[in-house]
């Protein structure tokens, strides 16, 4: 099959990209390419080495991008679209950039103004989302761990509610910049239990957090918790304090019996043993929702023929 489509996935710190048939496989992938806040030069001259192995023989074959490219940091600001969205909405609102021999249209992210009066935002996962929807998954609430964890609403096939955790980022902020840190082993591997019990101590007392924080550093000063452990109790108390808050939340995770998990295996698979701790189930989905999606918003942007 011939390509039809470049779709890179285009964040801080990782420039990933797929090139993908009118159909939409994926025929081919690359990794390793400059996040945005480490691109040398131009994001254009970046872009072209990125994608000119798979440009060589087709220059004009169109490309979309997803993620922080079309933050204010990045090459041109896509501005977000409004809750509810769905793939259309999106869709038109990408935005075009100019440039030398370049056929390139970036997607928006997604703003939510919740019932408590808080603004969210994502980029880059709602393309995720999408590209689960597109394989198969049903309404229901989406969960995108990471550096910040993403809870996502899906109805009638829209996206119409975000909540956002800073999970991963606090977990590495207390790990090496906190008293907690200084409890910790520096290359201490995942302790199954200790990751449990701070699961379970993160799911019932989730709402007394920085409490319970607290509690990592007495459990190591009186015995209870070694060095060793302690990164993983840390882990699982913060996993376990985000679902505690999110299952409650109106328009979120309330009343939610089961979820679909996008992104890294390991980290999925830790949310979904927290997850069943708390009686959800959840389905992990595969490894390629990111082009899945990037080539349905494509299609759906006239960017390719249906």
């Amino acid at each position: 099959m011939t390509g039809a489509l470049i779709c890179l996935d285009w964040g801080t710190t990782a420039l990933r990209g797929w090139l993908v048939s009118a159909d939409g496989a994926v025929l081919d992938r690359r990794t390793g390419g400059p996040g945005i806040m480490a691109v040398e030069g131009s994001f254009e001259e970046a872009c072209h080495a990125f994608t000119g192995g798979w440009r060589a023989a087709s220059p004009a074959l169109p490309i979309i991008a997803a993620g922080m490219i079309g933050s204010r940091q990045g090459w041109l600001e896509a501005p977000y679209v409004h809750c509810p969205a769905g793939f259309a909405d999106v869709a038109c609102r990408c935005i075009a950039v100019e440039g030398k021999d370049l056929s390139l249209r970036i997607v928006p992210g997604l703003s939510w103004q919740a019932p408590d009066n808080m603004a969210d935002v994502m980029r880059g996962e709602e393309t995720q989302v999408f590209g689960a929807l597109e394989s198969g998954a049903q309404d229901g609430v989406f969960i995108l761990p990471g550096t910040h964890s993403k809870w996502v609403r899906v109805e009638a096939g829209g996206i119409v509610g975000i909540a956002t955790w800073m999970t991963g980022e606090l977990f590495a902020v207390l790990r090496g910049h906190s008293i907690l840190g200084r409890m910790m082993s520096v290359d201490a591997s995942h302790d199954a239990g200790a990751f449990a019990a701070g699961a379970a101590d993160g799911l019932e007392h989730g709402n007394q957090l920085t409490r319970r924080l607290f509690g990592v550093r007495t459990r190591g000063l009186l015995g209870g918790l070694g060095e060793a452990a302690a990164p993983s109790f840390l882990s699982g108390l913060l996993i376990g304090a985000e679902i505690c808050a999110a299952r409650r939340m109106p328009d979120i995770g309330d009343g939610a019996a089961r979820v679909h998990l996008i992104g890294d295996a390991v980290l999925c698979q830790r949310y979904a043993e927290v997850l069943g701790m708390a009686g959800i189930a959840a389905h992990i989905a595969d490894a390629e929702v990111t082009p899945r999606g990037l080539w349905r918003l494509a299609r759906t942007a006239g960017m390719i023929a249906p």
